[in-house]
């Protein structure tokens, strides 16, 4: 008959999808009951009732039980936790930290990275959410955020469409192709729309960002809103510790509109580190030759003009398009595809740029006392 201890230790293998920890660590596995014939029942406390991944949880312990020699049926009861409860896990999931009045809730080890331009239809948030992608394809723990407060696009692009869980006031993101994602579009109504004032964004969006917890990240990705204006002069306040990418295409218009977005990032103190292209080219899908549909060098003469490296030139596909309408990225469904090459590459550089050391995050000198 299969023992308890070789349960819970199956049970260590049953991973909660958001808060990316096994569900004994999180204490939410209760009383654990194995008849004579093998048959085994696991009471599980959820974190808040009505938890959207309570099916995936259940699958997943009746899989790892299953497992365990000895063992005939498994049947799951769930339950969820108390207020108190939830209080102490979100105590423990801060370290023991009160929450932060202010900034991204991110641990001082991950790496911002902010996704602009000064223009709307580039492509910023299709390159933010392929981007993402490929690093999390490199094996790092990635997060992203959609702040384009008043064109959020980012859920839709995931196809992701369930509301965050919270946990004693702690925002727990939701998790889509493994990248945890947080969005204002989750917590309107669909069709909604944001009509809000400076001031009142401002406070929305350190509300918003103080509050989600993002556990270990290696990378956290911010579509940033198109533009320069309040929006993102406060996002680039509340992430002081970011670095800027600068989307831009082919067109010298769009080069001279992306420079604007460099230059807010330069006032507020956010390092820029590097240009995309994106629509650099299109491949011809039957005779492979490239065509310069909008012209070329914006992205190579921007980067020269802002001192910074060109990261890559991503070319135009219609699949890229496609994926983010269907929910479906195009970089999980074709790896090898020029565009998601590109965008491999970019990751790669972007890896190779990445400071081995904590104390080389430190952009003032240290005097030595």
């Amino acid at each position: 008959m299969p023992t308890d201890d070789a349960i819970r230790e199956a049970l260590r293998r049953v991973i909660d999808p958001e808060l990316r920890r096994d569900v004994v660590e999180l204490r939410m596995v209760r009383e654990i009951d194995v008849s004579a014939d093998g048959d085994v029942t696991v009471g599980i406390a959820l974190t808040v009732a009505g938890c959207p991944l309570k099916a995936k949880i259940r699958d997943d312990v009746a899989t790892e039980v299953g497992r365990v020699p000895g063992v005939r049926d498994v049947a799951v009861a769930f339950t969820h936790m108390t207020p108190e409860e939830r209080a102490e896990l979100s105590t423990r999931l801060r370290g023991g930290q009160t929450p932060r009045s202010k900034g991204v809730s991110v641990d001082e080890r991950t790496r911002v990275l902010a996704i602009a331009s000064g223009k709307g239809g580039v492509g910023k948030s299709s390159v933010t959410v392929n981007l993402a992608l490929a690093l999390r394809a490199m094996g790092r723990e990635v997060g992203v955020i959609d702040a384009d407060i008043y064109g959020f696009s980012i859920p839709g692009m995931l196809g992701v469409h369930q509301r965050p869980v919270t946990v004693d006031r702690m925002i727990v993101p939701p998790v889509a192709h493994d990248l945890k994602v947080m969005s204002i579009g989750f917590f309107l109504d669909e069709g909604g729309a944001v009509m809000w004032r400076g001031p009142m964004l401002h406070k929305a969006l350190e509300q918003f960002m103080s509050d989600v917890h993002w556990g270990s990240l290696d990378y956290l990705l911010v579509d940033m809103p198109p533009g320069t204006g309040d929006v993102a002069i406060s996002l680039a306040q509340l992430l002081p510790r970011a670095e800027a990418l600068i989307v831009t295409t082919p067109q010298a218009a769009a080069q001279r509109v992306a420079e604007r977005a460099a230059a807010v990032a330069a006032h507020t103190k956010m390092t820029v580190a590097g240009v995309i292209e994106n629509m650099s080219y299109r491949v011809c899908p039957c005779c492979g030759e490239r065509d310069d549909v909008f012209g070329t060098g914006g992205g190579s003469d921007l980067a020269e003009r802002l001192g910074v490296p060109l990261l890559g030139e991503i070319p135009l596909e219609p699949a890229l398009r496609e994926g983010g309408d269907d929910g479906v990225p195009h970089f999980t469904v074709d790896h090898e595809s020029p565009a998601s090459y590109a965008i491999s590459e970019v990751a790669a550089r972007l890896e190779a740029m990445r400071p081995r050391d904590p104390v080389a995050r430190i952009s003032r000198r240290l005097t030595v006392l």
